[in-house]
């Protein structure tokens, strides 16, 4: 069965990562992303997240007032990915910086809003998280169709 375009070419961005990239999507619990500015640099926003890598796509579901979000409504398409699970990025004092020795890749960011792709996620979040995903399921799923929360999609460059 051949794939629509679009999913050809996200599958042939994720096949381009190193194995050991694509190993550590599927195992990990975390990515820490960091929208990227108009100049290439990095946002000062680095935040883990819960994730889903579906389709060679990193997905999360967020607040549309969270940087990532606002960063794309802004015209900032691109970001940074890192894989794993180095601890909460901000400390009481300090910032940890220990996902950057985590496999990496840059990526294009939009906001995905086909059918099914919330309950794709949620699968996977049921899998990942299972202690805690029964406090944010409803929140995430109703909010995505009341706008209260929406979809990243991180597209391997």
């Amino acid at each position: 069965m051949l794939l629509p375009f679009a999913a050809q070419i996200r599958a042939r961005a994720a096949a381009a990562l190193p194995d050991s990239t694509r190993t550590a999507l599927s195992k990990s619990p975390y990515v820490y992303v960091s929208p990227l500015r108009s100049d290439g640099s990095e946002s000062r926003c680095h935040g883990e997240v819960w994730f889903g890598w579906i389709g060679g796509t990193v997905v999360v579901n967020t607040s549309p007032d969270r940087w990532k979000a606002v960063a794309i409504g802004r015209g900032l398409d691109r970001a940074r990915i890192w894989v794993g699970d180095f601890g909460r990025w901000k400390k009481m004092v300090g910032k940890n910086e220990a996902f950057r020795d985590g496999p990496s890749f840059d990526a294009r960011a939009e906001v995905a809003n086909e059918a099914g792709l919330i309950d794709a996620l949620l699968e996977q979040y049921d899998d990942k998280y299972p202690t805690e995903i029964a406090t944010w399921r409803d929140k995430m799923k109703n909010g995505i169709a009341d706008g209260s929360r929406l979809l990243i999609r991180y597209r391997p460059l």
